[in-house]
């Protein structure tokens, strides 16, 4: 094994695999680092953005609170109080003051005269009032009756809660009167700043901690303080007793972050500071970012990116000589293919010329039989319209046999009114008889433009009008069969888009089969029913003849279907069309008792 090494080494092969192992591993490391740089700079940015919101915060309570004594100071109800300090109860006062607090959502308001005693407050009548307290050795209290304006913050005497006093003097013509005071706490900034995720804390001139979201840091300072700094700071703070500890901190390190070490697991943050002129002189705001989550991810994700990417470029260049090398063997195969396609191509192309050859013969073949079958198509096309035509000319005679037995009737009473010597009605009849044959005109050339299915012109055209016209065709029948007829009463006439020869054609269809229903039936009765139902209008004609079977009424619109002795079985089928033919439909009622009832169902207009 020690021999087989040693060649191996001596070969140089694990030399070169150590110096790659020891760049990989440097490579790695770097960029570890410089990664685990480029995330402390996120932060820092990241904390630099969220600095001013969280001095927005501190600032903003500070300057809101500031005002309130600002104004009470030139209050008159304040100025007569400490006019008067000492001779009245201020009651009055102390519940405006208890008002203007709780508005102000201020820890306590309290009116201090020239002697330092408390004259009046807004927790007044309380068992921690301040009324009657001495305030005379606070320093804002000092400080404002020689200034104008104090801040300090500090324990409070009573409360023992720490809080930021603010302090306005009262002066009456460049008289001092004394002093009107708001405590703010800063509970509520402090809840804030913890809610953002921040470690974040105020310290005052000497480096003590003031307000701050871990309240277990309150009033220690960022480094040991001296003898005269510890005396200075229990004086403003009232803070007797205080040893003023130094954080757990370690600032400034080589990567330029705070290490934070509390119960035995140092943690690193990301530092910025900023001064705050604007609350109060001498404080500074400092914010810290947890670090050690962001960095850790950041480095390993680093190391591990470049790592697979180093790996990647390793793999690469491997199956990239890989490749190479197969792409040359490759060549080499493909240049003894190509020699031996080369023949067979030549053998294929003979072989394909002949195919080619049979394969026109049959493109030819099938050319004739397209041909023979487009003439087939166009044969059965031709059949299918003759068929039709047949139809039509079958029903040329079942039409036309309506007027002609109008000009009959009118034919036979013209000569019976001449033989009476009545002139007149005789030359009404055979006016009629030339309407009948104009009549029979415009039904021979309906019918030609239906073997042709153009569309007619239409006009808006009265229902009433139809129905009249087709009753009037039918009237002789009408009379010599007894029917009687019911006519529709109501509302005046709904109007359609339609060919007036083309309605009364179906009207007449329909109540000649009426009337044909009812032969030799007791009381023969036909109504004709007029409905609107919307944008739609209705006609119905219903008889009370026998009805029609399930057989019969399966068929009805079949050509050449009938259920008369010398029909044709064309009248219905004719009479559908023209209805489509006019946007309507015609159908049959199989619910009427009774009888048979159709409906014929058009579009409405205006």
């Amino acid at each position: 094994m020690l021999r087989e090494a040693v060649a191996r080494l001596r070969d140089g092969r694990w030399l070169i695999l150590a110096i790659a192992l020891a760049l990989l591993a440097g490579a790695v490391a770097i960029a570890g680092r410089i990664a685990r740089d480029q995330a402390a700079g996120d932060l820092r940015d990241g904390a630099m953005a969220a600095l001013p919101l969280a001095a927005g915060t501190l600032t903003g309570e500070i300057e809101k609170q500031r005002l309130v004594p600002l104004v009470l100071a030139r209050d008159d109800a304040v100025r007569d109080a400490l006019r008067r300090a000492g001779k009245v109860e201020e009651t009055a006062l102390d519940a405006k003051l208890r008002a203007i607090g709780s508005d102000a959502s201020a820890s306590a308001i309290y009116v201090i005269d020239t002697a330092g005693i408390a004259i009046s407050a807004s927790n007044a009548g309380q068992p921690d009032s301040f009324v009657g307290i001495d305030y005379n050795f606070r320093h804002y209290f000092q400080e404002a009756m020689a200034n104008g304006a104090a801040s300090q913050y500090g324990l409070g005497t009573i409360s023992g809660r720490p809080g930021l006093y603010l302090a306005s003097r009262v002066d009456d013509g460049g008289k001092p009167l004394g002093v009107v005071v708001l405590k703010v706490e800063l509970g509520g900034v402090e809840a804030s700043w913890r809610s953002s995720g921040f470690l974040v804390f105020v310290t005052d001139e000497r480096g003590v901690v003031l307000a701050t979201s871990q309240p277990d840091w309150r009033f220690r300072a960022l480094a040991p303080l001296s003898a005269q700094d510890t005396a200075l700071a229990h004086e403003r703070l009232q803070l007797n007793d205080a040893a003023f500890e130094p954080l757990p901190m370690e600032r400034g390190g080589g990567d330029g972050l705070t290490t934070i070490d509390g119960s035995g697991r140092p943690r690193q943050f990301v530092e910025v500071v900023q001064d705050l002129p604007g609350a109060v002189p001498g404080w500074r705001l400092w914010l810290l970012t947890p670090a050690d989550a962001a960095l850790s991810s950041a480095a390993n994700t680093a190391r591990l990116t470049t790592l697979m990417g180093l790996l990647l470029m390793g793999l690469l260049a491997y199956v990239l000589t890989r490749r190479r090398r197969a792409r040359r063997l490759r060549q080499e195969a493909l240049a003894r293919m190509n020699a031996e396609l080369e023949s067979r191509v030549s053998t294929r192309t003979a072989e394909l010329t002949s195919s080619n050859a049979a394969l026109a013969g049959e493109i030819a073949e099938r050319e004739n039989a397209e041909a023979k079958v487009r003439r087939l198509r166009d044969d059965l096309a031709q059949a299918n319209r003759l068929s039709i035509l047949g139809q039509i000319a079958a029903g040329v005679a079942h039409e036309i046999n309506q007027p002609v037995a109008a000009i009959r009737t009118y034919a036979e009473n013209a000569g019976r009114f001449i033989e009476s010597g009545r002139a007149e009605t005789a030359s009404g009849n055979l006016t009629s008889i030339v309407s009948m044959t104009e009549r029979i005109g415009a039904i021979t050339g309906t019918l030609r433009t239906f073997a042709r299915r153009p569309g007619l012109a239409a006009s808006p055209l009265p229902v009433r009008e139809a129905i009249d016209g087709a009753l009037s065709l039918l009237s002789g029948r009408i009379r010599d069969s007894g029917v009687t007829i019911v006519k529709p009463h109501g509302s005046p006439s709904p109007s359609v888009m339609a060919s007036r020869i083309r309605l009364e054609q179906i009207l007449v269809n329909l109540l000649q089969n009426a009337l044909d229903a009812m032969k030799d039936r007791p009381d023969p009765r036909i109504e004709i029913e007029l409905a609107e139902r919307g944008d739609r209008v209705l006609i119905s004609v219903r008889d009370n003849g026998p009805g029609l079977g399930p057989e019969a009424a399966a068929n009805l619109f079949m050509p050449f279907q009938t259920t008369k002795e010398k029909g044709l079985g064309l009248g219905l089928v004719i009479s559908q069309e023209i209805a489509q033919e006019l946007g309507g439909t015609l159908r049959h009622d199989p619910g009427h008792a009774g009888g048979a009832s159709f409906t014929l169902d058009l579009r409405r207009i205006e």
